[in-house]
Order: C-alpha cells, then structure tokens, then sequence
C-alpha cells in the first residue's frame, strides 16, 4: 500500500473511533426517575396519580367537615340533642349549596313511642325508611301538601324530626323558594327567622320533597350534614313536641330539644326554660 494512502487510511480509522467513542454518550437515554440517587441526597417521593383537587371541588363523600355514618348511629333521644348546631347542607342541580344550623329537634323512639308512625313495630311502605340503617331520610307529607324530613338512629323505627335550622348560606335562594312552595307566603318578603322556622318550612326553603325518602344522608351528593364550628356547647332545653294528641303519656314526654334564646326556633316554651333554668 502506498504511504500516502496509508497515512489517509489511519487518519480516517482514527476519526471513526472518536465518533463511535462519543456515541453513547450522547445518545445513551436517561436514567429512570428513581433509579439511581447520589450519596448525601435525598430520594424524591414517588409522584402521585392525577392531579390534586382543591377541597372546594371534593365531592360531598370526601369533604372532610361531613358527618359520617358513625354519627348517626346514636339512640334517637341522644341523636336528636347531638344534632343542635350541626349543619344540614342542601346542594341544587345547578350546583348552588344551601346551608342552615340545626336549632331544633324532636325525638321518636320507635314501637314503644305512641306517638311515632311505627308505634306498635307497624312497618309500611310509607315509613319504612324509619327501620333503615341509622342516617336514612325519612320523608313524609302531611295535610296533602306539606313535607318533613326525618333522620333514623340507632333502635328499630326509631328516628329525629328535625323542626327548625338557622340559615346560614343561600338566603336570598331560600327566601324564593319559600315564596314559590309556600302556600299561605302571599307573595310577601319572609324575615330571615321566618324562613326555616318549622319542619314543612324548612323543606319549603331546601327544596326537599318526597324523592329524598330512604337516601343515605352520609353518602348523598345533593344533601348532607357537616360539622358545627367549633364553640360553646348550646344551651339545651328539653320539653313536649308539637302537635302531639291522643298519645297519652307520650304527648307530654319532654323529647324535643332545642337551642335556648335561638331566634330561629319554631315554639318556645317559657314554662320549661324557666324550670331549667
């Protein structure tokens, strides 16, 4: 082979190995995230699947101030007093939520109870949502025309009515419903106090009717209960509930509970504030 053409052959051979030397270096892919972590470092933590979600898009399941089914599985009496100041939470298709404390209950013990729609164990399809799993709605109507919501305990048939709530959020929604459901509003603007101040009002204000008999209160999306801020512990009076007759006994057992000097309670009873006092 001739010089010169030898010399041009190493230097071409000299070139390839200097290409195929840089090669892997700039070609070589990426470590794996995680595979390799130098000394003195700390690993990074693993990345979570999807995006984290605001708590103001939680759906009513994961917000974290919801009353669970733990809760609710309380004998009626205890419920009904552990229910003053908690948070009935309404949310309307469009997505605008309603919100209304707890200042007023009565209790229903179930077959012993002569006043309670399952007085003697009688079980229909009417009241059925009385002998669920505690937290169940029970919803009935009375006068052909008015509802009222009703939230079961521990204890077969035993259940809370709840009486009045304290509007908290969604007033001016409430005040058009109440005008628009009501049947003796007259068209006329309601005092804030006036709006949930008794069982059929409060479903008026809430929009709550026959469809939400037998829902779960702890899973529903379109209505819940939340915990009360935190705070004093209410003062309580126990006394007679409403519109009780022919119950014997039982019309005058002191088993509805609520908040003393609350505003937004349906009837107060001066007699029995006084005598607890």
């Amino acid at each position: 082979m001739p010089a010169r053409g030898g010399a041009q052959l190493f230097r071409r051979m000299g070139q390839k190995k200097q290409r195929l030397s840089a090669a892997p270096r700039s070609q070589s892919p990426p470590e794996a995230a995680g595979t390799y972590t130098p000394k003195g470092t700390c690993p990074r933590p693993p990345a979570t699947k999807g995006p984290r979600r605001s708590i103001y898009f939680l759906t009513p399941q994961e917000h974290p101030s919801r009353l669970g089914p733990e809760f609710f599985d309380q004998p009626a009496v205890t419920l009904a007093q552990a229910f003053l100041g908690q948070v009935l939470v309404r949310r309307l298709e469009d997505g605008t939520e309603l919100r209304g404390r707890i200042v007023e209950t009565e209790a229903y013990l179930g077959p012993e109870d002569k006043a309670a729609h399952s007085r003697g164990g009688r079980q229909t399809a009417r009241n059925r949502g009385m002998f669920m799993k505690p937290g169940t709605l029970y919803v009935y109507l009375i006068y052909g025309m008015y509802f009222c919501l009703n939230v079961s305990s521990r204890g077969e048939g035993a259940c809370v009515l709840l009486r009045a709530l304290e509007p908290l959020e969604g007033l001016e929604t409430m005040q058009q419903l109440r005008t628009t459901l009501g049947r003796g509003a007259s068209g006329r603007v309601l005092k804030n106090r006036e709006l949930c101040s008794g069982p059929s009002k409060l479903c008026q204000a809430l929009a709550i009717n026959k469809t939400f008999d037998q829902r779960d209160l702890s899973m529903d999306e379109a209505i819940w209960m939340e915990h009360s801020h935190p705070g004093p512990e209410p003062a309580v009076v126990a006394t007679a509930r409403v519109g009780i007759g022919r119950a014997g006994e039982w019309t005058q057992k002191p088993l509805r509970f609520y908040v003393r000097g609350n505003p937004f309670v349906s009837v107060v009873d001066k007699m029995a504030e006084k005598m607890q006092t």
